[in-house]
């Protein structure tokens, strides 16, 4: 069995509104509103990388564990915005907490959908041998995006979530994890600046290519609806579960209209469905455990229910996960 024994998030606390955005550039809380339903998001301090806000989240859930530190036998990090580029960021955050020389590790590259895919190694590594492991989504993208474009610099924010699982019994069950990749639509949602096809380099620096996000947002609508659906139909069979048995669903916060049509094509009720982009934007690999860790500490979350997490990302990849709460 891989039980979660905890659970933990953190968001920075300075706040960036619709109208504070419309003051930099040429938008409007209408026009963000009605095409994201984001309202505000949180932007990391000056101070702050993305180790910071891994290590807070991390924290919290450890001790939500009834753990500490020393508890912790391994480390895997979601995050497509790394401390440095090599090392990781999971080396960063093992000293940061004070762990032992544990194995410690990103999964990075995956976009939005690498926190469940963490959830799924971590649950394979539980079948191999028993132990603790911690597990963080964490982006810190207002550092790396450009400020100027306003199709995609008012839809981020700074957050990290972290869960603690292990094996036995703990606060909830993972029940099972699908995941899937299309990369032939891999163009459809990528940052080509950076790596070693399209190298950094003097033209991309003056370009302004190398923080900016190809998206082909007709497309990425499409697969984004069809393959978290799927992915929690696929999730729900397994288990020989219906729809109308979860509790709460909890998507990827990518946008509002994305969320509302995964619930429409799922026809599940849509106060079954947790939204919380309106306070934080899209915040990556964070989104989806940030997200649980809030609605459990807002009550939302009672012993007995099925909850089933899923979301998407460049790749294309996409998942779903199902947890029973004790």
């Amino acid at each position: 069995m891989a039980a979660i024994y905890g659970f933990g998030g953190y968001v920075p606390s300075r706040v960036m509104t619709n109208d504070d955005w419309a003051a930099l550039i040429d938008t409007s809380d209408e026009w963000i509103t009605t095409r994201t339903g984001i309202k505000k998001r949180h932007f990391a301090a000056d101070d702050e990388a993305t180790v910071d806000l891994a290590a807070a989240a991390a924290t919290r859930a450890i001790e939500d564990a009834g753990l500490t530190a020393n508890d912790i036998d391994e480390i895997i990090v979601a995050t497509d915005t790394p401390e440095a580029y090599t090392p990781d960021t999971a080396s960063f955050l093992q000293h940061r907490l004070g762990c032992r020389e544990i194995p410690a590790y990103d999964l990075g590259g995956s976009g939005c959908a690498g926190f469940i895919q963490a959830l799924d190694v971590a649950r394979a590594r539980l079948l191999l041998t028993p132990r603790t492991i911690l597990i963080v989504g964490v982006e810190l993208i207002s550092r790396l995006m450009s400020w100027e474009d306003r199709s995609f610099c008012v839809l981020f924010g700074d957050a990290a979530g972290a869960m603690i699982m292990g094996p036995g019994e703990g606060k909830a069950e993972l029940l099972h994890v699908v995941a899937g990749t299309d990369g032939s639509q891999a163009d459809i949602l990528t940052l080509k600046t950076g790596g070693t096809r399209h190298p950094f380099n003097a033209e991309a620096l003056t370009s302004g290519a190398y923080n900016h996000l190809d998206m082909d947002g007709g497309r990425v609508f499409r697969e984004a609806v069809r393959r978290m659906a799927g992915s929690v139909v696929d999730v729900l069979d397994y288990l020989d579960e219906s729809i109308d048995n979860v509790s709460l669903l909890i998507p990827h916060q990518a946008n509002k209209r994305i969320i509302d049509a995964v619930g429409h094509k799922l026809k599940i009720n849509s106060e079954s469905v947790y939204v919380n982009v309106q306070d934080y934007g899209n915040t990556g690999s964070a989104t989806v455990p940030f997200a649980t860790w809030e609605a459990m500490i807002k009550g939302l979350i009672t012993s007995g229910d099925l909850v089933v997490l899923t979301a998407f990302g460049a790749g294309f990849h996409w998942a779903a996960a199902a947890l029973r709460f004790n």
